[in-house]
């Protein structure tokens, strides 16, 4: 007879514990992982100006830890099996979407493991040579680069990060013979870039566009099929002549599995309210970047979808990892 007035108020007090330890979160300092290096790419460059905000709008330090290797597996299973309650997070770009199809096997699974929580931003990549290359427009790169097969190598910062996959689909697409250097970051593969070490990348633009006014880079094309409102005279690869082609990168928000829904839906407002900012959205603007801000369902549905998607980019450009 006592068996469910019982059960009933250990689901009560299950749900009141929850409901309280969301309403304390965080109470302690927040760890949010970058799984590549600090520097110029996209997904540092968003993770700082989001954990600023969050550290703001929570009262309590949102600190960013970069974990980089091995094309950022290594900091992604970090949070995969780090404790779900809240105070280690993921920030991840495209290329948690990618890497299911570029290796058989994860020491986590993308879907299983890791719950999304919200895509903060998406923005494109722009197609960047050393001065050195004698191209100045993406009709001209093609002709230069099968006119030197196997002599021209483009950077990364890892195999299977977005601008790797980026170039492989521009090799693809213009059947070209170049070579993948993958580096540990954007920003050793930029300075290689800057140095002549590497011919081209594709990076993303906040961290290229600097080098570009000062003239140690000449940009050629942006991988969306609109043009930047940063670069309004630079066209898009599309427009250049490789019809089709349209790589747009991600950041998103990740924790691992099993994380309440209260502390779920709490870092999607804290996010969600940053992106409302003025100083924010002006941030973004420059970044070249647009803010998102969607639903944790919307995000799950999303990633479950891009994955399929890459998995078949992958296999019909026949992208490996060298």
């Amino acid at each position: 007879m006592n068996c469910v007035p019982r059960f009933v108020l250990f689901v009560w007090l299950l749900l009141f514990a929850t409901i309280a330890a969301a309403q304390t979160y965080p109470a302690k300092a927040v760890r949010m992982v970058v799984p590549f290096a600090a520097g110029a790419g996209s997904n540092d460059i968003m993770a700082r100006l989001i954990a600023q905000k969050l550290t703001d709008a929570f009262g309590q330090q949102v600190v960013v830890d970069n974990r980089p290797g091995a094309s950022g597996i290594i900091g992604t299973d970090i949070v995969a099996k780090a404790q779900p309650d809240g105070y280690t997070v993921l920030m991840m770009s495209l290329t948690y979407t990618v890497l299911p199809s570029l290796f058989s096997k994860l020491p986590y699974d993308p879907v299983k493991d890791l719950a999304p929580v919200t895509m903060v931003a998406s923005a494109p990549l722009m197609l960047v040579v050393n001065p050195s290359v004698p191209v100045k427009s993406v009709p001209e790169f093609v002709a230069y680069a099968k006119a030197n097969p196997g002599k021209l190598n483009f950077g990364s910062g890892g195999a299977g990060a977005t601008p790797h996959l980026a170039g492989e689909m521009l090799k693809s697409m213009a059947g070209l013979q170049v070579t993948h250097i993958p580096y540990k970051g954007g920003a050793p593969a930029l300075a290689d870039l800057i140095g002549g070490q590497i011919q081209f990348m594709l990076e993303n633009i906040p961290g290229t566009l600097p080098f570009v006014k000062s003239g140690k880079l000449r940009a050629l094309a942006v991988t969306d099929t609109k043009r930047s409102p940063l670069l309004p005279e630079l066209p898009t690869l599309d427009e250049s002549g490789l019809k089709g082609y349209e790589l747009v990168g991600w950041n998103g928000l990740f924790v691992p599995t099993g994380t309440s829904t209260a502390i779920i839906n709490k870092l999607y407002n804290g996010v969600h309210g940053a992106l409302a900012l003025a100083d924010v959205k002006e941030r973004l603007a420059i970044l070249g970047a647009d803010g998102v801000g969607d639903t944790p369902q919307h995000f799950t549905t999303f990633i479950k979808a891009d994955i399929a998607k890459w998995a078949q980019v992958v296999k019909t450009a026949g992208i490996k990892i060298e």
